[in-house]
């Protein structure tokens, strides 16, 4: 007797276990990593959200990801095709100023069809380790060969990477 419901609680134990292994399945996408990339050359810094499939999507897909705004003003808004044979979805923001180190921004994702029916959203947060002070002002270079932008390198050998001053205060 005692065997039987040792038994019984093992396996009622390892029901609760699998129902419970995965349930993201249900949902097509799931978040697999988020970064701000701050590219010191062109002095830019962008948000990057990547998410994996789960499950097969209808073709056409799309995903709709509004950025909050570090610089204060409207969110970024971007729409990107989904292709039947991503199995990862890399997102990136346009260009944004004014990141502050440690602070949570806003990240929002919906996954639609191809007549715009939400199939799933995902709501999240992006902090960044590093703030906006250790870009400089302008492009480092400039062109296809990087050539050095004449704007920070003079002539004279003079060099200015002077900071933006257009942030709001943190």
């Amino acid at each position: 007797m005692k065997a039987v419901s040792i038994c019984v609680s093992l396996l009622v134990g390892l029901a609760s276990l699998a129902g419970c292994q995965r349930e993201d399945l249900d949902e097509p996408l799931k978040l697999s990593g988020k970064v701000f990339i701050f590219n010191y050359r062109v002095a830019q810094a962008s948000y990057v959200v990547t998410l994996a499939r789960n499950r097969p999507l209808p073709d056409p897909s799309f995903v709709e990801t509004t950025f909050e705004n570090p610089a204060g003003g409207a969110p970024l808004v971007t729409r990107t095709k989904i292709f039947p044979f991503w199995e990862k979805v890399s997102l990136e923001s346009p260009p944004v100023h004014c990141v502050v180190k440690d602070h949570p921004y806003a990240v929002s994702i919906r996954i639609l069809d191809g007549s715009d029916k939400v199939l799933q959203t995902i709501d999240t947060t992006l902090t960044s380790s590093l703030d906006q002070t250790i870009m400089p002002g302008k492009a480092l270079v400039v062109g296809p060969v990087y050539t050095p932008n004449p704007e920070v390198y003079g002539a004279d050998g003079t060099v200015d990477y002077a900071q933006e001053e257009t942030c709001p205060a943190a």
